[in-house]
């Protein structure tokens, strides 16, 4: 035993001594490498060597090593720290919901301060909020709150820069570390750098923000909002270039840009570079160095002849001539041009690396912008020219879809960020217009209250009670766990798109009193319409088609793989066709719709289809569920929208089945008002589809706990 023991102890010893002198020897030289290493990459020539890059670039291009605009990464990160303090806010942790509960989505504006100036701009969000359905005297009914101090511009080197904001927002007893408060911003920092730094901590406030840096950016909290002038409308404000029922010619330019160039600092990189992609035929890239007081002390050996060629061309002019236009950075991220350019339907070609794009998180910006790379700014050009007709005209398109929804003014920008705040687009106004002839609350009304006000999406019921008899008392309705309001309407069809007050979601489902729909089915058609809100999305469907023999429109309701019409009685679609439908269209198809009986969803069909060029969707449905029209008696003898007798089309389509004379008059009505439409928009914008989109795993032979939605296969 005593000898294992010895072997073991001079074992031990030996590798420690043969570890002292081999190991040590390379433990004594690690330290003079590391430091001849350290030395050796001292030793590599700096980026913007000149010596290195003379052939490729100009040296009025290279950012200088001493330019001040050049934060590192630790000191980008502690100006971002140092103003969103509360960066890990979301709306389930920042946000008391319980203030939302007794009266619902209600804003508060301070009232103003003596002395306290405001400008012209924010004075304009101000009276957009006051104007609003959303907007409360009363702040113990309020779910958000506006400052009456003016947080526009906090550039402190600005005339309209105000001072001691901190200060003065904890002498307010609202202010609760900014809790369930808005701020709006249009311009953060100052030179050189140009933070997102505001001048005053924001607590737990959500910030409405231009120029929005991704990093700085809390989803599902903070929203971004575009840069506007102090000339933008407060209402309305002027629609789009591009013109009704035209199909846009090749233009005359392919890419444009006019703008200043800087000459120094940030964003000075990507608008110096612009002039590499100018040819002067198809895309011009015009800077002028004319700006700023000081900019002849920093002029270049370019300065001169960009500052001829920049007069040369009139902005205006090459907005409409152009298919693209190019958006670069400014030394914020956002720039004007942007919405400009979506006005002009010529298409935005962004460069600003990490700008959050203006409502982005309900925006697919895909669709109307192309988002390209500051680094990249050379392959633009043949990116553009690859991206085919057909395309380009579905972009110029969705440009002027989100002009008109929530660009054009003052109003549609605050509301829509407003709106932001309540989630519109996570819940859904029910529709249910009424027009028995009993006036009275039947089963078919009562279950369908009950599917739906059983959605866990559903904010809102609303009753558009379009009877001659009264509607029943409030204690006749049943008990339901969302709001429930009673339009008394005037008994015309088109009042169902009307723009009501009452609805105060993006959503709406359009339901007939005698629909029929169980809470699954609702519940996936919303899902469905959140990833496309810009079309009609339901269950009844139809078509329409070309009778060569009549030389007219056909109309269908023969169940086939085509379909282009979605019947409202059942249909999801986005609040804002109903403004669409009132103030865009002619009075005069509005009484045509009050004059026939069945053509109110046609027309809202043609409408959605003229304004997107896309078809509606079709989803899945349970066996039951018929695909009738609702053919319920107006309200009382002689009703209005009820027209006199008509006989039979000429023409029925292939395999309609029509019953009774009833049947074929609404059936009569439905072509004329179909041929009626396209006659007046000068061709047929409906679209037709066969696609229609059921849920994972729908009909497949698997176990129903691994299906969402398994009462939809129930016959």
């Amino acid at each position: 035993m005593q000898t294992r023991k010895k072997y073991i102890f001079l074992t031990f010893l030996a590798s420690w001594l043969l570890l002292f002198f081999f190991g040590g020897d390379q433990l004594r030289r690690f330290a003079p490498f590391s430091g001849r290493k350290a030395e050796a990459r001292r030793n590599w020539p700096r980026w913007t060597d000149r010596s290195l890059l003379k052939s490729f670039a100009d040296p009025e291009e290279l950012q200088r090593d001493e330019d001040p605009s050049l934060l590192s990464p630790r000191e980008r990160r502690a100006a971002w720290l140092s103003a969103y303090r509360s960066s890990s806010c979301r709306m389930e942790t920042c946000f008391d919901f319980s203030r939302c509960e007794r009266h619902g989505f209600k804003v508060f504006t301070y009232p103003q301060e003596r002395g306290q100036p405001v400008s012209e701009t924010y004075g304009k969000i101000l009276s957009s909020i006051e104007r609003s359905r959303y907007h409360t005297l009363n702040p113990e009914e309020a779910c958000l709150f506006i400052l009456s101090i003016d947080t526009l511009d906090r550039d402190h080197l600005s005339g309209r820069y105000v001072h001691n904001v901190d200060e003065k927002i904890r002498g307010f007893p609202l202010w609760n570390g900014g809790r369930n408060h808005l701020i709006f911003n249009l311009y953060s920092g100052t030179w050189p750098s140009y933070t997102g730094d505001l001048g005053f901590d924001i607590g737990q406030a959500i910030l409405a923000k231009a120029s929005f840096s991704t990093d700085s950016f809390r989803p599902g909290f903070d929203v971004s909002i575009p840069l506007f002038s102090k000339d933008h409308p407060q209402r309305g404000g002027d629609k789009g270039w591009l013109l009704q029922d035209s199909v846009p010619p090749k233009k005359k330019y392919l890419l444009v840009f006019k703008g200043k160039r800087y000459l120094t600092g940030i964003g000075s990189g990507t608008r110096n570079a612009l002039h590499h992609i100018h040819n002067g035929k198809d895309i011009i890239s015009l800077t002028t160095c004319k700006h700023g007081k000081d900019w002849e002390k920093h002029k270049d050996t370019r300065c001169d002849k960009d500052n001829v060629d920049y007069e040369r061309f009139d902005y205006q002019e090459l907005l409409h001539n152009s298919t693209f236009c190019i958006v670069p950075r400014g030394r914020r991220l956002g720039s004007f041009r942007f919405l400009e350019a979506l006005q002009a339907a010529c298409i935005p070609v962004l460069l600003s690396d990490g700008w959050e794009l203006p409502f982005a998180e309900a925006i697919d910006w895909g669709r109307a912008a192309v988002v390209g790379s500051e680094r990249l700014l050379l392959q633009i050009p043949s990116a553009v020219r690859c991206i085919h007709p057909e395309r380009v005209l579905a972009f110029q398109q969705q440009t002027q879809f989100l002009w008109d929804a929530y660009f054009s003014s003052v109003d549609k920008i605050v509301h829509t960020t407003l709106e932001h705040g309540y989630s519109p687009s996570k819940k859904f106004t029910a529709f249910i217009r009424v027009a028995s002839q009993a006036g009275s609350l039947s089963q078919p009304i009562l279950r369908l209250i009950q599917a739906v006000s059983g959605s866990q999406y559903c904010a809102q019921i609303v009753v558009l009670w379009s009877c001659e008899k009264a509607p029943p008392p409030s204690g006749k309705w049943p008990q339901s766990t969302v709001p429930l309001t009673i339009i008394q309407g005037r008994r015309k069809l088109s009042e169902r798109f009307f723009p009501f007050e009452a609805i105060q979601t993006d959503a709406v489902l359009s339901l007939d009193e005698d629909t029929s729909l169980s809470t699954s089915e609702v519940d996936f058609a919303f899902s469905v319409w959140r990833s496309f809100p810009e079309r009609i999305v339901g269950f009844p469907t139809q078509s329409h088609f070309w009778d060569p023999e009549q030389g007219r429109w056909g109309y269908t309701s023969k169940r086939t793989n085509e379909l282009s019409i979605v019947l409202t009685a059942a249909a999801f679609y986005h609040r804002y066709y109903h403004n669409l439908f009132t103030e865009y269209l002619p009075a005069g198809l509005r009484e045509l719709v009050d004059g026939l009986a069945a053509c109110e969803d046609i027309l809202m069909n043609v409408l959605v289809a003229a304004v997107t060029k896309l078809p509606p969707i079709k989803v899945s449905q349970r066996k039951q569920h018929k695909e009738t029209a609702a053919q319920q008696a107006e309200c009382g003898d002689g009703a209005a929208g009820t027209p006199p007798a008509a006989p039979p089309s000429p023409s029925a389509p292939h395999g309609a089945k029509v019953k009774g004379t009833a049947g074929s008059r609404r059936f009569s009505q439905r072509q004329d008002c179909l041929n009626q439409l396209a006659d007046w928009f000068g061709y047929m914008p409906l679209v037709s589809s066969q696609l229609r989109l059921d849920p994972v795993l729908f009909k497949d032979q698997v176990s129903v706990l691994r299906k969402k939605y398994p009462s939809l296969e129930k016959a």
